[in-house]
């Protein structure tokens, strides 16, 4: 059998938690931040994925 290959932009968005689920940063954080909102720099967590589509990126990243 072959090596399973990871998706090589899902493996630089998506991480593993401690608990095995995957998790992302959210966007518009990086850079031109005094414009925005204190809401939208509050919001800075990473968000957990939804379980509908858990199954289909555990698929891309298999070895994270």
């Amino acid at each position: 059998m072959p090596k399973l290959k990871s998706h090589s932009g899902a493996k630089k968005r998506l991480r593993r938690t401690g608990s095995g689920k995957l998790a992302f940063n959210r966007n518009s954080r990086n850079h031109l931040l005094l414009q925005k909102s204190k809401r939208q720099k509050r919001l800075n967590r990473t968000k957990m994925l939804h379980p509908t589509n858990e199954r289909a990126l555990a698929l891309l990243v298999p070895n994270i």
